[in-house]
This record gives C-alpha cells, structure tokens and sequence, in this order.
C-alpha cells in the first residue's frame, strides 16, 4: 500500500490587532443587544415586578385603604384558608371557565375552517366574525344586559312570539341561567380572537402536506385529523391558555350583569377579591388572595403548556 506523504498545511497569520477588533464588535453587539432589550426589561421592572414585590409585602399585613399598615406575617394566609367565600367563589370560577372555554374553542376552530375557504365575500364574514372582540367588555355587558331584560329584552320577545314560552324569563336572577347568559356574551365577544389565532396556524401549515395527503387517496376528515389538528397543537396551546385566564379573571361581566347575585352565588374569585380590597378596606388581605390566584393561574398555564406541546417540526 503506497505510503502518503502528510503535509502541513500553510498557517495563515493573523495581522497584528485583528483580534483586539474582533472583541471591539463583539462587544458592540453585546451593547446594541443589550440596547434594545432594555425597553422590554424596564417595562417588565417597572410594571410587574416592582408591583409583584409590593403586592407581597402588602399581603403581609393588615393594611387597610384608610389607615396605616402593621406586619402580621402569615396571618392572611392563614385567614384565607378558612375563608369560605373565597373558596366558593373559586369553585365558581372554575365552573364557569370549564363550562365556557371548551365552547369557544369549537366555535372558534370551526369559524376558522369556513373563513379559511377561498370563496368570494369571505372577507367579510372574517370582519364580521372578529368585530365583537374590538366592543369593550364592559359595553358588551351593558348591551347583553339590556338583551337578556325580562320585559324589553330582544330574546324574551323572539321565544314568546315563537311560542317557546308563554311569560318571560329572568335570566340573570337564576345562577345557572345566568352562566348560560354571560356564557353567551362572552363567546360572542371573544371568539374571534381564537378564531384569527386558528387561522394564522392553518395558513402557516403548507399546502405540499395537503397535496401529498390527497394524492394518497385522504379525505377532508382524514387531512383535518392527521395533519391540521396535529400541526396546530402549538396554536391550540395559546389560544386555550388565554381563554383560560380570561375566564379565571372573569370580572366585567359578573360585575355589570348579576353583580354578584342571587345570594352571592355569581361571585368570581376576582369579584371577591376587589370586595375584599375596596369595599371591606382590606388591601392585605386582598394581597394575599391576589397572589393565590396568581400561583394558581401560573399553574395551569404550565400544565396546559406542557400538555399541547408541539414535537412537530416542519
């Protein structure tokens, strides 16, 4: 076996103070970097960590709205763990967010698949479908109110002049038709930001796996189960997680709709939390509760993250 000579490669010299220049621009990027994080990083500083720590020290004491504040320690947390109010309203919460969310899921996913059609005038039902997201929750509420009224509401007067029912219904004064009433509301006002959401991730998905798939013999069925519905578990993740928040700090609604009523069972968690704070003066205390529901949402958040993670790539 012939014998190969190895040989050196020719080193190439570095020219004196080319690596003093090279840690100039590393640097320099560094600082521009740091530069443009900053903003972010002051906004982030000023707005929520600084309230954050604040929020704890308050939770710390018994401070009230009008008077001075005294270190009690654990005491809140303590009073909260027998505070029954509190968990009622927590329990309503999540009856509330497990009655609605899934809703406005479907609805969402299912507007986002008529509107994805290429078809004339599709456009407008797009702008349709997401105007109610741009109306404030709080006219929402006036206007849905005022919808639901017994005696000049628009839905009494269909289903009495269907003959449905022969007197007219009170709906925010039953717990459970007023979830239904709220319920409906919300879905109307929130159910198109899910639905741009769905439509983005369908559009992102390319069209060679559809091709592929019906040149394999797949039907709609089949292309909607083994490719969109996989490669939106990402989109899927987002819009559940904000449904999720919004409905566990579901406040607007309850407020102008039922306050709280009949007999405090429409009370939110949040409800609670703002009675706590600006009507009983009990700002500690409402800290405490506060950073309760702040460790619950930050739990569900991850638990709903780490469940519809995304293993595709593409």
């Amino acid at each position: 076996m012939a014998h190969v000579e190895e040989r050196e490669l020719p080193r190439v010299e570095v020219p004196p103070g080319t690596q003093r220049v090279r840690t100039s621009l590393e640097r320099r990027r560094q600082l521009a970097g740091i530069l443009f994080v900053l903003p972010s990083m002051a906004f982030v500083i000023i707005f929520f960590l600084i309230p954050l720590v604040m929020m704890f020290y308050m939770s710390l004491t018994n401070w009230s709205l009008i008077g001075g504040a005294n270190f009690i320690g654990l005491q809140n947390y303590r009073t909260l763990v027998s505070d029954a109010q509190f968990w009622q309203s927590l329990f309503f919460t999540a009856k509330y967010t497990a009655a609605v969310t899934p809703i406005i899921m479907f609805v969402a996913f299912g507007l986002a698949l008529l509107v994805k059609q290429r078809v004339p005038g599709v456009g407008f039902f797009r702008t349709a479908y997401f105007l109610p997201v741009v109306v404030g929750l709080g006219t929402s509420s006036i206007l849905w109110t005022q919808m639901f009224n017994d005696q000049t509401g628009v839905f009494d007067a269909i289903l009495q002049g269907l003959k449905l029912t022969h007197e007219p219904i009170v709906w925010l004064a039953d717990p459970t038709r007023a979830i239904f009433a709220i319920g409906v509301m919300v879905v109307w006002k929130t159910v198109g930001l899910s639905m741009i959401f769905f439509l983005v991730g369908m559009n992102a998905i390319p069209d060679d796996f559809y091709d592929a798939a019906r040149t394999d013999g797949a039907g709609w069925w089949a292309r909607l189960y083994y490719i969109t519905l996989p490669l939106l578990r990402s989109t899927f993740a987002l819009a559940l997680v904000l449904s999720v928040i919004g409905s566990v700090l579901a406040f607007d609604q309850f407020y102008i709709m039922t306050q709280g009523g009949p007999q405090n069972q429409t009370i939110t968690a949040v409800y609670w939390i703002y009675n706590t704070s600006f009507t009983y003066f009990k700002l500690g205390y409402g800290a405490s509760l506060s950073l309760v529901l702040l460790g619950i949402l930050v739990i569900l958040s991850v638990i709903q993250l780490y469940l519809l993670r995304s293993e595709t790539k593409y």
